[in-house]
C-alpha cells in the first residue's frame, strides 16, 4: 500500500508549533510552500504547508482534514521557505505568525495568488528589423514603433501618447506590433531611462569594490551629500543588465516616494512598491509581480525584506542606522539584519549606505564581515555646514528659540533661503499646568503627560492615543490660570506665522502629514526654492533633499545626553548629523546652530570638534568595556499586565527558570525584574526582564529550552508576554 502522507502546517497562531491535518478531499497533495484553509478550533484560517510527513503523533481520531488546498503550486519556493523558518527560530516567534507576516493582506486571507491578466503591446521582431522611421508614409505608424523599440505599452498607454486604435490596428496587420501578456512582455533595449551621473574617484572605487554576484556586504559610510545613492543606482543597473532584481529597503513610508521618482526617472524598468500605505490590492500586486520577476526593482520599508524574487541581484538598505528598521511590536524582527541573512542565503551582494553607520555595523567592519567603502568628498556644489553650539542657559528664550538663532533665520529669510527649525515635539506644548496649585494633565492610561494640541484644540497621549477636551479650569483648586509649558511643533509654527506674516511656514509631523498626498504638496512648494520655514520632528532628518535649505537651529540638543537608554547617545548624535546634512547641500554655505544646556558635555565636545565617527569610536570603546551591544547579545522578556504584581512575579518565576538551564555567571547574566522606563502604558503595568550573553550561538541555543518552559507557567496565561531580541529599546 502507498503511503498515506499527512501535511504538517503552520498556523497563524501565537502557539508555537505545527499542526497535522490530512490532505483536503479530491485534490493533488499540496506541496511544502502552498496554502491551505484549515479549521482551527471555532474558526477557519489560512496556514502554509511546511512538510509531508508519514505519520503523526497526533491521535488518528484527532486528526482533521484541511478544508481546501488554496494554490496549486507553492507561493513559498524552498528559499523562501528556509529565509522565514531561520526567522521564526532567531526571533522566537511563531512560524505561523512569521509566514503571514511575509504576505501581503488579500494573500493572507485566502485570496487568489494570480495577477490580473493584463494585454500590453510589443513590437515583433519584424518590426525591430525595420530600419529607424519605417514603414515610409506612415508617419504615425512610425512614431508608435518608435515608442514600442522602448518597452511594451498598454493600449491605455499608447492612446495617452496620441495613438489612435486604427493605427495600432495597421501595425498589428502588418505583423508589426503584436499583443502580449503581462507576463510575456519584455524590453529589447537596455534599462536605462537617462544617462548616469560621472563619478568622483571614491565613488568609482566604491562601486569597483561591490562585486556582481556572490555573498558580500558593504557598508557604504558616506557624509551627507557624498552621493551614496548614484553608487545604488550604477550598482543596481549591472544587475538589471544581467536580467536580475534589485530590492531596495528605506526607513519611512515618506521617503518611499522620492526614491520612487528618482529611480524611475534613471531606469525604463517597472518598479513595485511594498509599504503599509498602500493599498492592499497594489500591495498584493506588486509582492506577486515581485514573485514572477516583472519588477525588476522592488522599493519598501522593513515588511519588504519578504518580498520574493525570482531573479535575486542585489539588495540595498539605506540609512541603515535607522531603528524604525527593527518592529517594535508582535513579530520583533530587523530588517536591516535580516537582509545581511537573506543576501547570504540568496548569495548575493548586500549595500548599507549611511551618514552615521550603527555602532554594530562599525563593530562588524572591525571584525572583518563587512568590507567599509568611505565617500568623505561632497559634491562640488554642497558646502560642508558649520555645526556651531548655542548656549541657552540664563538666555531669554522666544518660544525656545534663543536670540542668536532667531537673528540668523532672518537673515536666511532675507537672503532668500530657506531655514529648517526642528524640534523633535509634536503638538502645540507638551504640558499643561495650573498655576496656582501645580496640577498637570496627565494621561490616566499611562504615566505620561498629555500634550496640548490646537488643531483641532485637544489633549492628547502620544503612547496611547487617548484623547479629551481642555478643561476650562483646573480640575483640582478650580484656578482659571492653566498655563502651557514648553514649546511643539504646533506651537513653533504658530510663533513663526506671528512674526514672519509673509512669509510661508510649512510645519511636517505626523499630524499635519496624514496623507502621503498632503506630505507630497508640501516637499513639493519646498522644492520651487522660494523663502520658508520649515518646522518639523525627526521625519525632516531622513533623507530629503532641500536644495535651498541653508540654515539648520535644533532647538533641543540635550535629549540623548541623559537617558537610561545606553543607546541613547549614539542615536542623538545621528539625529544631529542627519538633521544638519540637510543645511547647505547645493552652492549654499551651510550653518547649524544647535541649541542646548549642556555645551561642555564631553558627548557634544566630542561630536563637534571630531564629528560622528570621533563620538562613534568613543562610544564603542566605552561599550566594549561594559560589554554591552554589539560586544555581547542580549534579549528581553517583556510582561505587562492590569495587575503588576502578576508582571513582576510572571518574569521572577521566568528568571527561576532560566537560572535552572544556565546559572547566572559573567558570561551569561541577568538583571530584573524591572520596571520599565514607562511603568504604566495602556492602563497595563510594564517590567522587563534582561538577558545577556557573550555567545550569540548559547543564547540561540537557550532560548528555545527557556521559552518552553515559560510557556508551562500559570502565570503565562494571565498576562502579555514577549521576547525581543537583540532590543533596539531597553527601558
Amino acid at each position: 500500500m502507498p503511503t498515506r502522507y499527512l501535511l504538517r502546517v503552520a498556523v497563524p497562531s501565537p502557539i508555537r508549533r505545527l499542526f497535522d491535518y490530512l490532505p483536503p478531499a479530491d485534490s493533488p497533495l499540496p506541496e511544502p510552500g502552498q496554502r491551505l484553509r484549515v479549521p482551527f478550533g471555532h474558526q477557519q484560517l489560512v496556514g502554509v504547508v511546511v512538510e509531508q510527513v508519514p505519520h503523526t503523533e497526533d491521535a488518528p481520531d484527532k486528526l482533521k482534514a484541511a478544508l481546501a488546498s488554496l494554490d496549486t503550486a507553492p507561493l513559498f519556493d524552498p528559499l523562501q521557505m528556509a529565509f522565514c523558518r531561520w526567522a521564526a527560530r532567531y526571533y522566537q516567534y511563531p512560524l505561523g505568525e512569521v509566514l503571514s507576516a511575509a504576505l501581503p493582506a488579500p494573500l493572507r486571507n485566502g485570496d487568489a495568488a494570480e495577477l490580473p491578466s493584463q494585454t500590453r503591446w510589443q513590437i515583433t521582431i519584424e518590426g525591430l528589423g525595420l530600419p529607424e522611421g519605417a514603414p515610409k508614409g506612415a508617419r504615425k505608424q512610425a512614431q508608435l514603433l518608435t515608442l514600442l523599440r522602448k518597452g511594451t505599452r498598454s493600449a491605455e498607454d499608447i492612446a495617452a501618447a496620441g495613438f489612435s486604435k486604427a493605427v495600432l490596428k495597421a501595425l498589428t496587420e502588418r505583423g508589426l506590433v503584436e499583443a502580449v501578456s503581462l507576463a510575456e512582455s519584455q524590453t529589447f533595449d537596455g534599462p536605462l531611462g537617462e544617462a548616469p551621473l560621472p563619478l568622483n574617484a571614491e565613488q568609482a572605487e566604491a562601486l569597483a569594490a561591490i562585486p556582481d554576484t556572490g555573498y558580500c556586504v558593504s557598508l557604504l559610510d558616506g557624509v551627507t551629500g557624498s552621493g551614496k545613492t548614484e553608487v545604488y543606482l550604477q550598482a543596481i543597473q549591472r544587475q538589471l543588465e544581467a536580467g536580475r532584481q534589485a530590492l531596495v529597503l528605506v526607513p519611512e513610508i515618506g521617503l518611499t516616494p522620492q526614491t520612487v521618482a528618482r529611480f524611475q526617472r534613471r531606469f525604463k524598468v517597472p518598479v513595485g512598491i511594498l509599504h503599509s500605505g498602500v493599498a492592499d490590492g497594489g500591495r498584493n500586486q506588486a509582492w506577486l509581480r515581485a514573485r514572477a520577476g516583472l519588477d525588476r526593482i522592488i522599493i519598501g520599508t522593513r515588511s519588504a525584506v519578504f518580498a520574493p524574487l525570482k531573479h535575486p541581484g542585489i539588495i540595498i538598505v539605506d540609512e541603515e542606522h535607522d531603528t524604525s528598521y527593527k518592529q517594535q511590536e508582535g513579530f520583533r524582527y530587523s530588517a536591516r539584519d535580516l537582509a545581511v541573512y537573506r543576501a547570504h542565503q540568496l548569495q548575493v551582494p548586500l549595500v548599507m549606505g549611511s551618514a552615521t553607520p550603527s555602532l554594530e555595523s562599525l563593530a562588524n567592519v572591525a571584525a572583518g564581515r563587512y568590507q567599509r567603502l568611505r565617500l568623505r568628498q561632497q559634491a562640488a556644489n554642497h558646502r560642508v555646514a558649520r555645526l556651531e553650539p548655542v548656549d541657552i542657559r540664563n538666555q531669554p528664550l522666544q518660544e525656545g528659540l534663543s536670540n542668536k538663532s532667531l537673528q540668523a533665520l532672518k537673515a536666511a529669510i532675507q537672503r532668500g533661503e530657506q531655514v529648517l527649525v526642528f524640534i523633535n515635539r509634536r503638538g502645540f506644548a507638551p504640558l499643561l499646568m495650573c498655576h496656582f496649585c501645580g496640577w498637570q494633565a496627565k494621561c490616566p492610561r499611562c504615566d505620561a503627560r498629555m500634550t496640548l494640541h490646537h488643531k483641532p484644540y485637544h489633549l492628547h497621549c502620544h503612547h496611547c492615543d487617548h484623547q479629551r477636551r481642555v478643561p476650562q479650569q483646573c480640575p483640582d483648586c478650580k484656578g482659571s490660570e492653566l498655563h502651557h509649558i514648553g514649546a511643539g511643533t504646533e506651537r513653533t509654527e504658530a510663533y513663526f506665522n506671528q512674526i514672519l506674516p509673509d512669509v510661508p511656514v510649512l510645519r511636517i509631523d505626523r499630524d499635519s502629514t496624514r496623507s502621503q498626498k498632503h506630505l507630497n504638496a508640501m516637499l513639493d512648494q519646498i522644492q520651487t526654492g522660494a523663502p520658508c520655514v520649515l518646522v518639523g520632528t525627526q521625519m525632516l532628518a531622513k533623507g530629503h533633499h532641500f536644495p535651498r535649505v541653508s540654515t539648520v537651529i535644533i532647538l533641543d540638543a540635550d535629549g540623548g545626553l541623559f537617558s537610561p537608554d545606553f543607546r541613547a547617545t549614539e542615536k542623538m548624535a545621528q539625529l544631529i548629523i542627519q538633521v544638519a546634512g540637510r543645511a547647505g547641500r547645493e552652492d549654499l554655505q551651510g550653518q547649524v546652530l544647535l541649541q542646548s544646556h549642556h555645551t561642555e558635555h564631553p558627548y557634544l565636545n566630542l561630536l563637534l570638534s571630531q564629528g560622528y565617527h570621533g563620538l562613534a569610536r568613543q562610544l564603542l570603546q566605552e561599550r566594549q568595556l561594559a560589554e554591552l551591544p554589539p560586544f555581547s547579545f542580549m534579549v528581553l522578556l517583556r510582561a505587562e499586565s492590569k495587575r503588576p504584581e502578576n508582571a513582576q512575579q510572571f518574569l521572577q518565576q521566568a528568571r527561576q527558570q532560566a537560572e535552572l538551564l544556565i546559572p547566572a555567571n559573567p558570561q551569561f547574566r541577568y538583571l530584573g525584574p524591572l520596571p520599565a522606563a514607562m511603568e504604566k502604558r495602556q492602563d497595563r503595568f510594564r517590567f522587563l526582564l534582561q538577558l545577556q550573553a557573550h555567545s550569540r550561538a548559547q543564547l540561540q541555543q537557550f532560548l528555545p529550552q527557556w521559552i518552553e518552559r515559560i510557556e508551562q507557567l500559570a502565570l503565562s496565561r494571565r498576562v502579555r508576554w514577549a521576547v525581543d531580541v537583540d532590543p533596539q529599546e531597553t527601558h
